[in-house]
């Protein structure tokens, strides 16, 4: 369909991240992107439009989706200039040179708690995509919504997931729309809640990628290993019945927690770390799943930061790749703003990490500004010029 934008233009490559920033404690917006660049990291999803985030992005190359908070649904499914006017004031004054590549229809939608919600979905995400096209952006731009597993009735095997009764008179025209101009469908899987809810009968080695016996599908014939390609495989399942079997899945939400509650079976750094370790070396194979091996996987991992103000149990506070203070949660291959003890750097790094910060520090007074704001509200990209100097410097010395 003309206008279609699909997952391969979206989601450069296969390993994205979510970026919540529910927390008042977080590096700014100039030092997530330098932090980004550092890790290689080149999609990333936000849960709203904010202009800061939006503004810090510009030129940086990484791709964005932005997202229609779920309190604005209703009023923009009432018609399209309410979506004209988002769009306008949300997304058209950042293009060209923030890279936004999609539009996120709310959160969690179907299976929630509002059903007006659910019912107001379609039409939003319709005059979304109407407003984009108006404006010829439909063809950069993806209109989507990404859905817990509320959605389905079950999903073991993978093969026998269907969705929920209740919710198919919702989803079918969602599909059906999506369906037309090219959209994946987006699934938010966590083998960490699952296992969470019922650690007696779940392998937590089949959860985390480790060796283990894994399931048999009796119906497809087919072995799975870990739970993640299963929860993906499901979805596939469960679309192929409702006549979407080219439909693309892709996992717009997955983590483990580092940290919970005494109820929260498996929040441990161990197994956070053995989870996305093991899931970005997946992701990296660029890979189909047993069941569509030639639909490449592709994922957005939860979180980029532990948020501190977010509600709920201790888990929802813990699913960061990194800490509020820029260095890593625990040690998968990425690096940090900051030093941390989860890394494995030698003294010679450390030490020179402690000479760049003593010499910006001393630009920084020369410039009126305060030590503290290093590494939080300074972009670290002004800086990285005298740093680089006084590195050659040292290693001159």
């Amino acid at each position: 369909m003309c206008g279609a934008v699909f997952g391969d233009k979206v989601f450069t490559g296969t390993y994205g991240v979510n970026y919540g920033r529910v927390a008042d404690n977080l590096p700014s917006p100039e030092s997530v992107v330098t932090l980004l660049k550092a890790a290689k990291i080149r999609n990333i999803r936000i849960y709203d439009a904010d202009s800061q985030v939006l503004n810090a992005f510009k030129g940086s190359g990484i791709s964005i989706s932005v997202c229609v908070p779920n309190e604005l649904l209703k009023e923009i499914s009432v018609g399209e200039d309410r979506a004209m006017n988002w769009i306008k004031q949300n997304v058209e004054p950042y293009l060209p040179g923030t890279k936004i590549r999609g539009i996120s229809i709310g959160n969690e939608i179907l299976g929630g708690g509002d059903m007006e919600l659910w019912e107001a979905l379609v039409p939003a995400s319709k005059n979304v995509y109407s407003a984009l096209a108006r404006l010829n952006l439909a063809h950069q731009i993806q209109v989507s919504t990404p859905h817990s597993e509320a959605v389905f009735a079950n999903s073991y095997p993978p093969s026998a997931c269907t969705f929920r009764e209740d919710i198919l008179p919702f989803m079918k025209p969602l599909l059906q729309f999506f369906s037309q101009i090219g959209t994946p469908f987006y699934i938010n899987a966590y083998p960490f809640l699952a296992y969470k809810n019922d650690p007696q009968h779940i392998d937590i080695n089949y959860a985390l990628f480790k060796k283990n016996p894994g399931i048999y599908d009796a119906k497809t014939k087919l072995h799975y290993d870990n739970m993640f390609l299963a929860q993906v495989d499901a979805a596939y399942a469960a679309l192929e019945k409702l006549g979407f079997d080219k439909m693309e899945v892709i996992v717009s939400e997955t983590g483990w927690a580092s940290k919970g509650d005494d109820n929260e079976a498996g929040a441990t750094v161990k197994n956070a770390r053995t989870y996305n370790k093991n899931l970005r070396k997946l992701l990296l194979k660029k890979k189909g799943t047993p069941y569509r091996p030639k639909m490449v996987v592709r994922a957005y991992i939860f979180a980029l930061f532990n948020e501190n103000l977010k509600p709920g149990p201790t888990s929802e506070r813990n699913f960061g790749l990194f800490k509020p203070d820029g260095s890593i949660s625990y040690d998968i291959g990425f690096t940090g703003l900051v030093p941390s003890s989860a890394t494995t750097s030698s003294f010679l790094s450390f030490k020179v990490w402690i000479h760049t910060r003593i010499f910006c520090i001393i630009n920084m007074k020369s410039a009126n500004l305060t030590p503290s704001l290093l590494l939080t509200d300074l972009n670290l990209l002004q800086i990285t010029k005298f740093c680089e100097f006084y590195l050659f410097l040292l290693r001159l010395s």
